[in-house]
């Protein structure tokens, strides 16, 4: 397949990776030339295909695992739209040098930080919001103006073949690619020079890919994941808590990196909490009384293998000695997994231990907050921090004594939507920025740049030869400034 008539391509081949790469170094150099009009028309085009093609983008969503129509809406469409529209809103501001003060001892001198784009870049997208989570970082590398190679995820092909058809109609070659392919394209790529890696995944495949960065010291955005926690005290609105907990967890099946991954809750409201999930559950998935496995609202987990994984944490806990609380059906043939509340959950069973990544929520309760917070801290930092209560002092004391990448309060997720809220992980859970300004400067080099008068300064009393009178005005510098 040749590189200059194609966008994507589904070989394994390194030496057609390369010639891929190849033609996109070429190009960078007049990309990071180009001011910010030309990046803004490329954005235009990418929102008006995603307004042409709405239809499209549910249809490979639905193939894939069979979700909603109406979620990817929210969760692949509005998402990316709104994040060009605010890019498009701010790109000229961005890309303006930035001025910055002048300390005493630098008088006669300017300084400002200017804006360049980094290069190349390596897109690595998942396979949970495959469409929303190439999109995404793809607006912020075209924003800064970076070539790209997106690598779709394998999981879904009906979307990661959308996405190549998608930029071989919109975009040049050696500006955007889609390579498709498989564990062994993804090593590859990763083989490469790339300026800058920006990869959303699992944990273990971010220390993979920094490994490999590091060999050619590239840059890298990591978006992981982990166990993020939902506190439920006993000031919350349990009602409204109900709603939004199960909203987060349900949606995309709880297959997001953000979703609430497990209940602290105090003991004094866990048994009207419960209730409370419950009947939200019943209204968003079963209102017919058919069964959650009927809904058109609900999708399906991705395929067999991670079927597997999430059922097997539902059976282990149970080993455990974890109770089903509420729904716990599951079906191997749809690939379906009931919205299931576990109480009684030891904290060593493999569902308390591992990033659940399903529709599956484990129960504990608190009796202090300071119990709660220690039970958090004793696990890898989280992606996010979601807690529910009415309380401000309660709030701020969470909030200052549990790290996390993010976080909401009363509510969940939608600090993820937000184009000013930066949005990453911290440690285990993610490296660097996402989204609007954030993801804007993640692409670009931030080049400091001072300015200097010409002839006499004053640094250049401090020049050799050091005699008393410079070793003086060191002294000076040194008490003074």
């Amino acid at each position: 397949m040749n590189p200059t008539t194609s966008a994507s391509t589904s070989t394994n081949d390194a030496t057609f990776i390369g010639q891929v790469f190849a033609r996109q170094q070429a190009r960078a150099e007049a990309l990071r030339k180009e001011g910010w009009e030309p990046r803004a028309a490329r954005l235009r085009k990418l929102s008006h295909w995603l307004e042409e093609n709405r239809a499209a983008i549910q249809q490979a969503l639905y193939a894939d695992f069979r979700k909603p129509a109406a979620e990817t809406d929210v969760t692949e469409i509005w998402s990316s739209q709104m994040e060009i529209k605010h890019t498009l809103r701010h790109l000229k501001q961005w890309t303006q040098p930035t001025k910055v003060g002048t300390p005493m001892s630098l008088v006669g001198t300017r300084g400002w930080v200017q804006y360049e784009p980094k290069g190349v870049c390596l897109l690595i997208a998942p396979w949970n919001y495959p469409f929303y989570l190439a999109i995404d970082p793809l607006i912020s590398a075209l924003a800064a103006g970076n070539a790209c190679i997106i690598k779709p995820s394998e999981m879904t092909p009906t979307v990661a073949a959308l996405l190549a058809r998608m930029c071989q109609e919109i975009f040049d070659p050696a500006e955007v690619t889609v390579v498709e392919g498989d564990k062994e394209t993804a090593t590859h790529l990763l083989a490469l020079p790339f300026n800058h890696i920006f990869f959303t995944g699992s944990p273990q495949v971010g220390k993979i890919v920094m490994r490999a960065a590091a060999e050619h010291l590239t840059s890298v955005t990591l978006e992981l994941g982990g166990k993020s926690p939902a506190l439920v005290d006993e000031t919350a609105d349990l009602r409204d808590a109900a709603e939004k907990i199960v909203w987060g967890k349900g949606i995309n099946a709880g297959q997001t990196c953000v979703a609430p991954d497990y209940l602290l809750v105090h003991e004094a409201v866990q048994e009207q909490l419960l209730k409370e999930i419950q009947a939200v559950i019943t209204r968003f998935y079963d209102p017919a009384g058919e069964g959650v496995a009927a809904s058109a609202s609900y999708a399906r987990i991705v395929n067999q293998g991670h079927f597997r994984r999430v059922a097997g944490l539902l059976e282990d806990a149970q080993a455990h000695g974890a109770t089903i609380a509420l729904g716990g059906l599951v079906d191997a043939e749809q690939q379906f997994i009931e919205p299931t509340v576990l109480t009684d959950v030891a904290p060593t069973s493999r569902i308390m231990q591992e990033e659940i990544f399903g529709p599956l929520l484990p129960v504990r309760t608190f009796r202090t907050l300071m119990g709660a917070v220690d039970e958090v801290n004793a696990r890898p930092r989280p992606l996010a921090l979601y807690v529910f209560s009415q309380s401000a002092d309660n709030q701020r004391y969470l909030l200052q004594n549990i790290p996390a990448g993010g976080a909401c309060v009363n509510e969940t997720i939608l600090h993820l939507a937000h184009p000013d809220l930066p949005f990453g992980g911290l440690g285990n859970s993610g490296l660097g920025r996402a989204h609007g300004h954030a993801g804007f400067l993640s692409f670009s080099n931030e080049k400091s740049v001072l300015k200097q008068r010409v002839g006499r300064t004053a640094m250049k009393a401090l020049y050799p030869p050091y005699t008393a009178q410079v070793k003086k005005m060191v002294g000076w510098l040194l008490r003074f400034f």
